[in-house]
């Protein structure tokens, strides 16, 4: 099996981030699991690229770059929900400022920064806190606070959201949100 990357840059005012997304079943084709015509063949069906939403994004936010860059004040959420067991994400730190990712509703208040404030988002923060419902989660341990350059990976397993810094897994887990998610980037 082979990961499908989708490479997306973000940027919020002086924080410019990479958005890589590997979700190989949702990103790039999905199978026809009923084989109606019995031929030994399984059909694909092309998925849609997976992209910053422009019908999903705060009022003061500007995407660009084909839906790969996000600009402005706000947050924007990805245009595919998060359907397998087990989805990751990750981004890279191009520069530090203002920051947050994580997974979100579509009834996230996506003009509000930082998000983690209701219970339709769960984020990190650039302070190494994880936020959702207005309540500290978890944090990510003081030593291990993401810097520029530092690829931060997010999974989620529609339960429980897990952190990974350049690759090592942070043992930082934290839940609660329920529904349908997507990626959200601010």
């Amino acid at each position: 099996d082979t990961d499908i990357f989708q490479t997306k840059t973000l940027e919020t005012g002086k924080t410019c981030v990479f958005f890589f997304i590997i979700m190989a079943g949702l990103f790039s084709c999905c199978f026809d699991c009923c084989d109606r015509g019995n031929s030994g063949h399984v059909a694909l069906k092309e998925m849609p690229t997976v992209q910053l939403n422009t019908s999903h994004m705060g009022t003061d936010v500007v995407i660009v770059k084909s839906g790969r860059r996000i600009c402005g004040t706000g947050a924007c959420l990805a245009n595919a929900p998060l359907h397998q067991n087990k989805s990751y994400f990750e981004f890279k730190i191009q520069s530090t400022g203002v920051w947050g990712v994580g997974v979100a509703t579509q009834k996230a208040n996506l003009n509000h920064v930082p998000m983690g404030r209701d219970a339709h988002s769960l984020v990190l923060r650039q302070d190494g806190t994880m936020y959702h419902n207005n309540e500290e989660r978890n944090r990510l341990p003081a030593n291990s606070l993401p810097q520029e350059g530092d690829v931060v990976g997010v999974s989620y397993d529609h339960v429980e959201m897990n952190l990974y810094l350049n690759g090592k897994n942070m043992n930082c887990p934290a839940s609660g949100i329920r529904g349908t998610v997507f990626p959200v980037v601010y």
